[in-house]
């Protein structure tokens, strides 16, 4: 193995986040969140475009017939990049004005999984939402501060949440064919030094690569929940990672810029950039497609 992290589009994003690889267009997609805008980078020709849109955006997934899903601060919407057509869907949480839609990703029979968190990050009033292709959504309680990280393993029989604010990785029991989880147990306890957990996504050897936020690195996790290698990168706020490229063995990974004060940014001036791994002697799994 030859590890090399490079920044590949340096975005300065405020909060960027979601990466999520387009095999059939060779294109990587993410979010800034709090610029409220999407990202399309294209490692072959290197070019970039941004679609600025009308509010927070926490996730966009792909669709099997075509556009975006995305999580937007108000709910869910459909999008098509080539026509700039923002169709809006609904809110799971009219109650919950204070809440947001955060990370969430597809399973393998084309079901969104997002989880929900309080924005002003205070209380534990974030949940887990199923959105089906026809459109019929399922909450699943969590009591979570800032939820973050939904991925599965390769058989879809462990489904992987995290609590960031906690500083815990739970790991469920999954039913794949009813889209239910069951029961949880704790995965990894990220110590106060390594900053918090954030998103995450499962390579085909059936490991864990987790992003931390105020922790300036990626961390292979083995199925028991032990440390396999940590991926340091030079920026402190790690958002998500996902794998990419035309073999599927590129680490993407995200990051933000969202509060760092001067100093910081001068020691991290590449902090909100996009990054790429290669040599990692590891291959990821194809991101999944909304089946709606």
């Amino acid at each position: 193995m030859n590890p090399r992290i490079t920044c590949v589009v340096d975005s300065a994003c405020t909060l960027g986040e979601g990466p999520v690889w387009d095999e059939a267009a060779g294109h990587l997609w993410w979010v800034d969140i709090r610029a409220q805008a999407l990202h399309r980078y294209r490692p072959a020709g290197g070019e970039t475009r941004r679609w600025d849109l009308p509010e927070p955006v926490g996730a966009a997934v792909l669709r099997r017939g075509g556009g975006l899903l995305l999580a937007l601060q108000s709910g869910f919407a459909f999008f098509d990049p080539d026509t700039d057509d923002l169709e809006r869907l609904f809110d799971p949480e009219p109650r919950s004005p204070q809440n947001r839609l955060n990370d969430g990703k597809c399973d393998a029979l084309g079901r969104f999984w997002v989880g929900s968190m309080h924005d002003p990050e205070q209380d534990p009033s974030g949940h887990l939402y199923r959105l089906d292709p026809d459109l019929g959504v399922q909450q699943f309680p969590m009591s979570f501060v800032v939820t973050n990280g939904p991925a599965w393993s390769g058989d879809g029989g462990v489904f992987y949440f995290t609590d960031s604010a906690d500083r815990r990785i739970w790991a469920f029991d999954f039913d794949m064919a009813a889209g239910r989880p069951g029961e949880r147990r704790p995965f990894v306890q990220v110590p106060p030094e390594e900053g918090h957990p954030d998103g995450q996504c499962v390579d085909a050897e059936d490991h864990l690569w987790t992003a931390h936020w105020n922790g300036g690195r990626v961390t292979r996790y083995r199925p028991d929940g032990s440390v396999e290698r940590v991926i340091e990168i030079p920026a402190p706020l790690v958002t998500s990672c996902c794998f990419g490229g035309e073999d599927i063995a590129t680490l993407y990974v995200t990051t933000a810029r969202v509060g760092l004060k001067e100093t910081a940014l001068r020691a991290a001036p590449l902090s909100g950039g996009l990054f790429a791994g290669t040599g990692l002697g590891v291959r990821g799994r194809l991101s999944e497609r909304f089946a709606g």
